[in-house]
């Protein structure tokens, strides 16, 4: 066992690369001697990241020709820090041979903070990284400081090499693009989870069992930073669920949901917002057949409050997981976007003026629900590109569960007709009767919400959770309408928490 050093004055020494991402620091290389005469060698390396560190900083090794496997564990300090500081939290993934530009063209794997050690070989791979041969040529292990102690960061990485024979490749195979619909219908959806190919800790085939047990159609894998996970839903998906691929790209300044890219998609996560990068990834989604999706964009966490603009999204998150009072701004800031549209007049990308709403699971571990929100879409069929364009259309809404059922619609006085997602054409002051059937959602209130704020509530619903809400408006007073389920609040004028939501109905000539 050979041993290197990486103190912190050698953060000073080797060059800060901008490469186009966020910064980035590459320290000094790791070499092995070749395989003659080996069956294994290993190398440590230890080094020191001060506070104010690079994104993301990069061991080079060495890798020489003959390597069966390659196997990395690693570890670092935990200080106490003071109360309200942030502590120690250090990532990791590597790249091959073919280099860390911005892209990933090298990318092998990727599992954050969620597991100490990871293995590659031709035949099979750490999930959260791809198996593949460990070819000859300079790899980096790709180290990211998600937060750093006052006292700084120190780190201990083991690289083991096993030489021999590579094994015979993997040929990965991938689920299907369709299941067994019933045509134009509503289907049933959680696009935000996570096996243990991240931070999750359920396999594929639990995730599905609990997907189907909640009443799903279909799904979307969605783990951070890695698409690894694609080549392991073929056996778990089937007739009665759809299994869309994708990946959560975890950037520093907020996440989204790549939704349905072609299998094998990796979409990069390196660089900010100050770096002016994202719109070529979210393009690149678009061109891998997914939806941009911002993910939980008011949440509290570190780099999870999404600083990019809603330009190029196709979709938002406004509810992720047990509803929270992140939840509840993400909702505000998402109707005040559906007002500025309205006021604005403005045809967006697509020549769409809005940004239609979203409600998944971002299910992790037991206890974490699957479903618990889940997306219904109205779409033509149990499909990839039909449930995709119902959701960028926003013929969806939010429930709690599959036992939460709704139909909402706007109707005018001369046989015009529209539901969700949709344009009621009526004139400013002709009359308007918006609808609502709810069933599963006992004791919850019924709300109507417009571009002047909550103009309708009913009483609370009963005990076997089935009613109906009629309210009567014209487009010169309400230029859309989205319908609510709420529970019960606990007191005060706060509003209880949701149970359900709709995207809304406009109304009124609008822009053609």
């Amino acid at each position: 066992m050979c041993e290197d050093n990486h103190g912190t004055s050698g953060l000073g020494r080797r060059a800060l690369v901008v490469t186009g991402a966020a910064a980035a620091l590459t320290l000094g290389g790791v070499s092995f001697a070749s395989a003659a005469g080996r069956d294994q060698e290993t190398r440590t390396v230890r080094g020191t990241l001060p506070p104010g560190s690079p994104d993301f900083v990069y061991v080079p090794v060495e890798v020489p020709a003959g390597v069966r496997e390659l196997r990395v564990a690693y570890a670092y300090d935990r200080p106490t820090v003071p109360a309200g500081t942030p502590g120690n939290a250090l990532d990791i993934g590597v790249f091959d041979e073919h280099g860390t530009e911005l892209g990933g063209r090298g990318f092998r794997g990727w599992s954050g903070g969620a597991r100490t050690e990871f293995f590659i070989r031709a035949d099979e791979a750490t999930p959260g990284y791809v198996p593949g041969p460990v070819r000859k040529g300079t790899w980096h292990i790709a180290l990211g400081p998600y937060t750093v102690a006052p006292q700084g960061l120190s780190y201990e990485i083991t690289i083991t090499l096993t030489y021999g024979e590579p094994g015979e490749a993997v040929h990965p195979t991938y689920p299907p693009e369709r299941a067994k619909g019933r045509g134009r219908a509503w289907y049933r959806g959680d696009c935000h989870l996570h096996s243990w190919h991240s931070d999750g800790r359920r396999t594929p085939a639990e995730i599905a069992a609990l997907a189907r047990a909640a009443g799903l159609d279909f799904i979307n894998s969605s783990e951070h930073n890695t698409h690894s996970a694609h080549a392991h839903w073929a056996d778990v998906a089937g007739d009665d669920l759809l299994v869309m691929l994708g990946e959560e790209v975890t950037t520093r300044n907020g996440h989204v949901v790549a939704l349905g890219t072609d299998p094998g998609t990796f979409v990069d996560w390196r660089y900010r917002a100050r770096d002016n990068r994202f719109g070529r990834f979210a393009r690149q989604i678009r061109r891998a057949g997914g939806l941009v999706v911002p993910a939980h964009p008011h949440a509290t966490c570190v780099g999870c409050n999404w600083k990019f603009g809603f330009g190029e999204a196709d979709a938002v998150e406004v509810w992720n997981g047990p509803y929270t009072p992140d939840d509840e701004v993400a909702l505000a800031d998402w109707d005040s976007m559906l007002v500025a549209s309205v006021r604005e007049g403005r045809e967006g990308r697509d020549g769409r003026s809005w940004i239609p709403a979203m409600g998944n699971s971002d299910a992790h571990r037991d206890p974490d629900p699957v479903g618990s929100p889940q997306t219904v879409v109205l779409a033509d069929d149990l499909t990839r590109e039909a449930i995709q364009a119902g959701i960028r259309a926003g013929r969806s809404y939010i429930a709690e569960s599959s036992r939460v059922s709704l139909s909402f619609t706007a109707s005018g006085g001369r046989g015009e007709h529209a539901g969700i997602g949709e344009r009621l054409r009526v004139a400013p002051d002709a009359p308007v009767t918006v609808w609502l059937e709810v069933t599963g959602a006992p004791r919850c209130v019924v709300r109507f919400a417009t571009d002047q704020g909550v103009l309708f509530t009913s009483g609370p619903l009963g005990v076997d959770g089935s009613g109906v809400a009629e309210w009567r408006t014209t487009a010169s007073y309400a230029a859309y309408v989205r319908a609510e389920l709420r529970h019960e609040a606990a007191a005060g004028p706060v509003p209880g928490a949701l149970a359900a939501f709709t995207n809304p109905i406009f109304l009124g000539r609008g822009v053609d």
